[in-house]
């Protein structure tokens, strides 16, 4: 038992990954599955097409790996975040498809509990700001919508979870209902002070308490897997949020250290270390990770719009076949056009939280063509990072890493990254293990089962793979994002 098995469910796909006692990657297969958009700014799964993409994702990698189940010492669970789901105890049966954290049908009800003055005490407990994001008011919206749910809920006769709860309640047959601290911080249900659920802010949404998981460690006992899926028994001993699991993943361990994960979103994290920090520029305080019963807190900026505004290329305007040609298509665009992409597709996220602002291009001339979108598009990503390292070193006050870990899809990209450290003046190191998320999931539960290196030798394996430094003059950085910022300012305006 000398492998470590780890879920890393996703926005847009599942995989599965299997890790060795040294933590190298030695097997991984994965599964996409399709999204649904019932309404616009609706974004909605299929709660079967989680599990049987995990499930069966899960079987190729064992298989891959030559393995048995019985060599895999633990599972390490990371997952997309905010994804609400609501099921039946008694069947399992989910009574609405999941609403996905991009979703934006609860703007209507943010709005009128900040109108009536609730944001500052909600702000205070979670570290969340009132917005459509958190799974808090996706909760409340099933059981307004779904006849007989609320009634029910109250009756114990439902379960809520977010993707790591559905998983661990299907792996485990519905023996466990539970979730780790960083999953539950991000419910907007969850005191990060206390560690407790809010029996306030439950009372305000009308979310009775008997649906929610029991909230656990990030390195914790989630129960077996059963063993009539892989064979055997498997344990599940760690589970966090994908971008906690990234800030594991990249050993952020001390205070100061910041990493950025670039997907469908890109999401920044910042270790404060026992430090709960009040951000003044409206990003979110959150726990990074908890082991032991101590709470590393964290303070994030959230991206909606990274690698998605890619697929907007490709699906969209379709002026891509593969992700991998905007590199070349930018590398070609005329360097006298400054095309500006705006991607609020559905809304901004920090430090902006304007769920209603939608996207917007500028400076379109009449030469302007796939490569000036293509090069705008990649762009849009740094600037959106630079908003949230500006914020995130005011806050900080400076004291943080000059330096920035990243990992991601968008990483792949070396144009990308090499315009991410010239627009920020800072240099960005890529990670060598580039997935990251899954490696915190996996040492997490590795660590737990005892078959993998403690926090300060896991730290001291990290790699960095490739250092991008800033290549651009310090007048025309500060040019670029003066234009950005007019973009965002002007589209905001709509």
């Amino acid at each position: 038992m000398t492998h470590i098995l780890a879920i890393d469910q996703g926005t847009t796909s599942s995989r599965a990954m299997i890790f060795d006692a040294a933590l190298h990657p030695v097997a991984s297969a994965g599964q996409e599955f399709p999204q649904h958009f019932p309404a616009s700014g609706w974004v909605e799964h299929d709660p079967r097409d989680l599990w049987t993409s995990v499930a069966g994702s899960c079987r190729a990698a064992i298989e891959k790996a030559g393995l048995r189940a019985g060599d895999i010492a633990a599972i390490g669970i990371t997952n997309q975040r905010e994804t609400t789901l609501i099921w039946d105890r008694a069947t399992g049966k989910p009574i609405h498809n999941a609403i996905v954290w991009q979703d934006r049908r609860t703007a209507d009800t943010c709005a009128a509990l900040r109108e009536a003055g609730h944001e500052a005490a909600i702000t205070q407990a979670t570290g969340l700001l009132l917005d459509p994001y958190f799974s808090g008011t996706k909760i409340k919206w099933i059981l307004d919508h779904v006849e007989g749910a609320r009634t029910r809920a109250k009756a114990g006769e439902l379960a809520f979870g977010t993707v790591d709860t559905w998983l661990i309640w299907n792996l485990t047959g519905g023996a466990v209902h539970a979730t780790d601290a960083t999953n539950a911080a991000r419910t907007m249900l969850f005191d990060i002070r206390t560690g407790e659920w809010s029996d306030e802010i439950c009372a305000l949404l009308d979310i009775p308490r008997a649906i929610l998981p029991e909230v656990c460690d990030c390195a914790a006992d989630f129960g077996h897997a059963r063993a009539d899926l892989f064979g055997a028994e498997i344990p599940i001993l760690g589970v966090a949020g994908d971008q906690q699991a990234a800030t594991i993943g990249q050993a952020c361990f001390r205070p100061g250290m910041m990493k950025s994960t670039y997907g469908t979103g890109c999401f920044a994290l910042l270790n404060t270390g026992p430090e709960m920090v009040q951000s003044q520029n409206r990003l979110l305080t959150t726990i990074a990770y908890q082991l032991d019963g101590q709470r590393t807190y964290a303070q994030e900026g959230s991206i909606f719009i990274a690698g998605a505004v890619v697929q907007w290329l490709r699906d969209g305007l379709k002026i891509i076949r593969e992700a991998r040609e905007t590199q070349p298509l930018a590398m070609a665009a005329d360097p006298a056009q400054d095309v500006v992409i705006v991607p609020a597709f559905t809304g901004l996220g920090a430090p902006y939280w304007r769920p209603d602002t939608r996207g917007a291009v500028f400076g379109l001339t009449r030469n302007s063509g796939p490569a000036e979108f293509a090069r705008a598009a990649l762009e849009s990503v740094g600037f959106q990072t630079r908003d949230l390292w500006e914020a995130m070193r005011a806050d900080w006050q400076g004291a943080g890493d000059s330096v920035l870990r990243v990992d991601g899809g968008m990483c792949a990209s070396d144009w990308t990254m090499q315009f991410l450290a010239d627009i920020l003046g800072a240099p960005v190191d890529r990670a060598e293990v580039q997935e990251t998320t899954a490696l915190g999931a996996a040492w997490l539960a590795g660590m737990r089962a005892g078959v993998c290196p403690g926090m300060e030798d896991f730290a001291e394996s990290w790699r960095c793979e490739r250092r991008f430094t800033p290549a651009m003059e310090a007048g025309a950085r500060d040019a670029r994002y003066g234009r950005w910022q007019k973009a965002v300012a002007a589209a905001m305006q709509v």
